[in-house]
């Protein structure tokens, strides 16, 4: 399994940006946006599997983030804090999504120019990197959700749990199924065209 690139949340803010975007100061606040916005962004495309639900989720963290870095006591790195933030933003997107019955089969960044390059013949790396794209997009949203928080992002089972509204044994066991399903997915002789997991 190759590999997925990832958006790092190791941005280095001084204390003096962070101090001044808790007395509300517009310009530091703008400084976290600029520092913070591809991690952000990317956690949450990762989460979402959509370019739109991603910029929805966007701009819900970082209005959080200035409604609430007053709160920020320092406890945890602020890296740490937006990173949740993000998170739990993108969990919310998630279950107000399931709820009106929407579901997405693919992500949207794996049209037809990723599948043309299947096609043609790529260097390996680049087509275990589009069948694993692939495969997680096969995945429901919230086993892909959860397999991204844990096997990616390093949260706890408990962590999961809180920032859905759900139970540790509701992460487990979306966890045993995207492994089962990626395990399946990425198998030689897998056919393309399945479909994806109610």
């Amino acid at each position: 399994m190759t590999a997925v690139t990832l958006a790092t949340f190791a941005v280095p803010v001084d204390e003096i940006t962070v101090a001044r975007a808790r007395a509300g100061d517009e310009a530091a606040l703008e400084e976290l946006f600029r520092r913070f916005e591809a991690p952000v962004y990317s956690l949450a495309r990762r989460l979402t599997g959509s370019k739109h639900d991603a910029e929805d989720v966007l701009q819900e963290t970082f209005l959080e983030v200035v409604r609430s870095i007053r709160r920020f006591r320092g406890d945890g790195s602020l890296a740490g804090w937006i990173r949740k933030v993000a998170a739990s933003k993108a969990l919310m997107k998630l279950r107000r999504r399931q709820g009106r019955g929407v579901e997405e089969a693919l992500p949207d960044d794996l049209g037809d120019g990723a599948r043309d390059a299947v096609s043609h013949g790529p260097a390996p790396a680049v087509t275990d990197r589009v069948d694993l794209e692939t495969a997680l997009g096969r995945l429901s949203d919230a086993a892909r959700a959860v397999i991204w928080l844990h096997d990616v992002e390093g949260y706890s089972h408990d962590e999961i749990a809180a920032m859905a509204g759900k139970t540790p044994s509701f992460s487990k066991s979306q966890l045993a199924r995207a492994h089962a399903r990626l395990r399946e997915a990425l198998a030689p002789g897998f056919g393309r065209n399945h479909a994806p997991e109610p």
